[in-house]
């Protein structure tokens, strides 16, 4: 039987987001994001690259203002005004001294409790495999962490091995609407589906219970740092 997932934590009021491009928090974590912060929490994204290469067909110095653009709008769709850029290269993101560097300034100067930051496996499921990019900055964000006097409280990544989850039932429309707002990027992803519809679809997997909690649909984090 799979063991049921703890509560996520309640006593915290800065959330700090650590990604490597824009559209990474939609697809697994806004949905919380907008629960947190229609409960009156600070939440801050801060985001490795601009995902200069990420659309197929456009040149990096016109794709990523234009991807910047779109997680802005995105993320104020649930409830975050404060998104940074780092400059790090787009699919040449490594752990290396100076982004581990940037993600501890990052922590002390946002002081957070709650970090949340992608999966590093190697895989999401059998056949599955998970980009570089999101393994070597998850991996960055865990020996930045290790490394701090004086850590925050949880690091938590969004992955398969969940062990907390967060009830989003009222949360999943404006999840979708703020994948959605990706609209260029999951255009030409995928030219044939409307991006309203690629946004449900994504969603509503990315939030399936996985604990018969009795949530119809629920965001789920595996804890990997607490003090």
């Amino acid at each position: 039987m799979t063991p049921k997932l703890q509560g996520f934590p309640t006593d915290w009021h800065t959330g700090l987001v650590l990604v490597a491009h824009p559209d990474d928090p939609e697809y697994g974590m806004a949905a919380a994001v907008a629960r947190w912060t229609g409960e009156g929490r600070r939440i801050v994204y801060a985001l490795a690259s601009s995902g200069e290469r990420g659309i197929e067909g456009m040149p990096p110095a016109q794709c990523g203002p234009l991807r910047e653009a779109e997680q802005r709008t995105s993320a104020s769709i649930v409830g975050v005004d404060e998104v940074e850029f780092w400059g790090f290269p787009d699919s040449d993101i490594h752990n290396t001294p100076e982004l581990r560097a940037k993600i501890t300034e990052t922590i002390e100067r946002v002081a957070p409790q709650v970090i949340l930051s992608l999966f590093g496996g190697a895989e999401w499921a059998p056949g599955m495999p998970n980009q570089a990019d999101h393994m070597e900055f998850a991996a960055a964000v865990l020996d930045a962490y290790d490394a701090l006097a004086d850590p925050p409280a949880w690091l938590f990544e969004n992955g398969p091995a969940a062990t907390h989850a967060v009830g989003v039932d009222d949360q999943i429309d404006v999840a979708v609407r703020s994948l959605a707002a990706h609209d260029r990027y999951l255009s030409v992803l995928d030219p044939d589906t409307p991006v309203i519809d690629q946004a449900r679809a994504q969603i509503e997997m990315a939030t399936t219970p996985r604990n018969g909690s009795g949530n119809r649909h629920e965001a789920g984090f595996e804890l990997k740092r607490a003090r």
